[in-house]
């Protein structure tokens, strides 16, 4: 995950029609918008439908936001308030003649709910950014590892050529530049962790 700055040249970039710019803020906080979708129990077309509304509303709002490196907060706030207005549609359609607001509905998502959604979506970053670090017989490696269903080390040996008993020390090492990587000890480290997580508030176009 981009810290706060990164995220700010990101967003200027993108504002410039920068396309590398702005698909790496959609490869970043699609989860994020995602996993919120999924806490309001859309379908996938509404999933859809919230995700394009969001991604669409950030392209206007690029230039505009007060503070950039507030973005994933903005996009937690956006995508709750899009997904309320998909059930609120809903609800009109189902049930005509009564308060749309009612029966239950969740107008607003706990706050910890969507801190902890920015948590899950920076951590998961975090960790595409640290592996995108390792070596590309690395990155093959840990990927035939984890693989589903499992690959034993004779078919890993297979198919990257290595000896077998190579692979546990191979592994090894790939995990100590994954526990060391940068992004990484970003994320672990609590005082950096408090200073870099955003939780939205204020008005959610213009964090």
């Amino acid at each position: 995950m981009p810290d706060a700055p990164s995220v700010a040249v990101l967003v200027a970039r993108a504002a410039g029609s920068d396309e590398d710019a702005w698909q790496e803020l959609v490869d970043w906080y699609a989860p994020l918008v995602w996993s919120i979708c999924v806490r309001y129990q859309l379908s996938s077309a509404d999933i859809e439908d919230v995700g394009q509304t969001v991604w669409l509303g950030l392209v206007g709002q690029l230039g505009k936001l007060r503070e950039p490196a507030a973005l994933p907060g903005w996009l937690a706030a956006t995508t709750q308030r899009e997904c309320v207005r998909v059930l609120k549609a809903r609800r009109k359609t189902e049930v005509s003649g009564t308060d749309p607001d009612g029966g239950g509905l969740p107008l607003a998502a706990d706050p910890t709910m969507i801190e902890e959604e920015i948590l899950i979506a920076e951590r998961n970053a975090l960790l595409r950014a640290a592996f995108a670090e390792l070596p590309e017989d690395g990155r093959q490696l840990i990927t035939l590892l984890i693989s589903d269903p499992p690959l034993s080390h004779a078919e890993i040996s297979g198919i990257l050529g290595m000896p077998p008993e190579s692979i546990g020390p191979a592994r090894q090492r790939c995990l100590d530049r994954l526990r060391g990587s940068r992004y990484l000890r970003r994320f672990t480290d609590p005082d950096l962790t408090a200073a870099h997580v955003t939780t939205p508030g204020g008005e959610p176009h213009a964090p």
